[in-house]
């Protein structure tokens, strides 16, 4: 019967994932050891789901590994100029052959069909061809790259075609020149690029670590990381820290792209790691996520409450009422005193919740129905709920702000309110005090 009741929760805490993303674009990003590590297939059977949820995906692959592999096999020198290979005409074909081989590998691979996996009886389909066109780096530090480019155009009325079509689009690290020359690119340049051409809603990099954190690379579970990152925070990450010692190589490789991505119209970018299972979906369908998540302006918002808020607020609120910190308080009553709420949002989700009610006779106000999500009450929510309702208070000119409660004294004793007795309330309010439920009353003068 639990399992039954988990099963319920967890496919309803889902569900609003699924209908967010439905019709959104993906690019994703992974380098050639995630094909060649063995655990690819897990990878492809979720590549597959999403697209299947109605999600337009991008896959952007890599091939460094095979591309050396085979440059071994040739005997030919591998030089790298400020950590990008040059590719002179020898090593273009070791490129050509490695890159044609993993793309093939990767479209068998999404289409089996194995029974009792994702990809049972579906139909979905792989696209690829010329959609980038690319142009030389040229002379670097006075040695010429060769074949080595850059994107300079991303075909994008073709890659929207077949998303629409509900094809999977998959981008090798390959550029065409309008001449018919052929470029080396990297993944990251050819995900960045195809992300801010479509203005994707994400772009998501695969790579070895967990996600950012300051660290040494070979540590990554020291430390936590950082789940969320502005733009701007995210520059500052950049500039302070600029080693392996302090960030991981992947890190260093794909941050700046995630910082330019979201500065250039890209909803988001997730840097997860490639070697947890499941760590696309644990990324795309929890709240809390496994990775770090780069967006262009901050995901918290504090703004007063609609009349859509009320199913959030009651999911706040309604556990509380149960175990008794909380008065109950119905859905009618909180349709009608919903502008008396100011609410707490995070990535579209209602976090944490106060209400205001004010006694103009005696200059005073009362905080009620201050509430908190479990996973951020050591988040400082509160703190700001409560600033917030201080400074309303303030505005409208009250002199004290009140608050009844049974579990929660010393938090406002914390930040300076003091215990009195109920005769102390508004006259208005002294006549509704439940001296069965004997909550405690603190007042807080407010400073002008």
């Amino acid at each position: 019967m639990t399992r039954n009741i988990d099963f319920v929760a967890w496919f309803r805490s889902v569900a609003p994932y699924i209908n967010a993303f439905r019709g959104k674009t993906f690019v994703i990003a992974f380098g050639g050891e995630v094909v060649a590590d063995g655990n690819f297939v897990e990878l492809v059977h979720d590549f597959n789901l999403l697209a299947s949820l109605g999600i337009h995906l991008i896959l952007v692959h890599g091939a460094r590994p095979q591309i050396e592999f085979q440059l071994r096999q040739h005997n030919l020198d591998v030089i790298y100029v400020n950590g990008i290979r040059v590719t002179d005409m020898a090593s273009l074909q070791c490129v050509k052959e490695a890159v044609g081989k993993v793309r093939v590998e990767i479209e068998a691979l999404m289409s089996m069909g194995l029974p009792n996996s994702p990809m049972a009886n579906s139909a979905i389909h792989v696209a690829s061809g010329n959609f980038v066109t690319a142009r030389p780096i040229g002379v670097l530090n006075g040695v010429d790259l060769m074949y080595t480019g850059e994107v300079r155009k991303i075909n994008t009325s073709v890659i929207k075609a077949r998303l629409e079509d509900g094809e999977i689009v998959l981008l090798s690290p390959l550029g065409y020149s309008p001449t018919g020359e052929i470029f080396n690119l990297t993944l990251e340049n050819v995900a960045t690029e195809v992300a801010i051409a479509l203005r994707a809603d994400k772009l998501i990099f695969l790579m070895n670590p967990a996600g950012i954190s300051r660290k040494s690379k070979d540590h990554q579970d020291d430390c936590a990381l950082w789940r969320e990152l502005t733009v701007k925070e995210a520059k500052s990450v950049l500039k302070k820290f600029t080693t392996p010692i302090d960030l991981a190589d992947d890190v260093q490789l794909y941050l700046p792209c995630a910082v330019r991505a979201c500065e250039q119209g890209v909803g988001r970018v997730h840097l997860i790691s490639r070697h947890i299972e499941g760590a696309l979906l644990q990324e795309l369908f929890t709240h809390e996520g496994i990775g770090s998540m780069i967006t262009q302006g901050p995901l918290q918002t504090l703004r007063g409450a609609e009349i859509e808020d009320i199913g959030g607020i009651l999911q706040l609120i309604e556990p509380l009422e149960n175990e008794g910190v909380l008065v109950r308080r119905n859905r009618e009553l909180l349709e009608i005193e919903i502008n008396r709420f100011t609410v707490l949002e995070h990535d579209n989700m209602i976090i944490a919740c106060a209400a205001l009610y004010p006694f103009p006779e005696e200059n005073a106000s009362e905080l009620a129905c201050l509430a908190v999500h479990p996973y951020y009450r050591k988040t400082g929510c509160a703190s700001t709920l409560l600033k917030h309702i201080e400074q309303q208070a303030r505005t409208q000119g009250d002199h004290k702000l009140f608050v009844l409660t049974t579990r929660t004294a010393h938090w406002f004793i914390e930040r300076g309110f003091v215990e009195t007795t109920p005769d102390k309330l508004p006259k208005s309010k002294q006549n509704f005090y439940n001296y069965q439920r004997r909550s405690k009353v603190f007042m807080k003068q407010l400073p002008f």
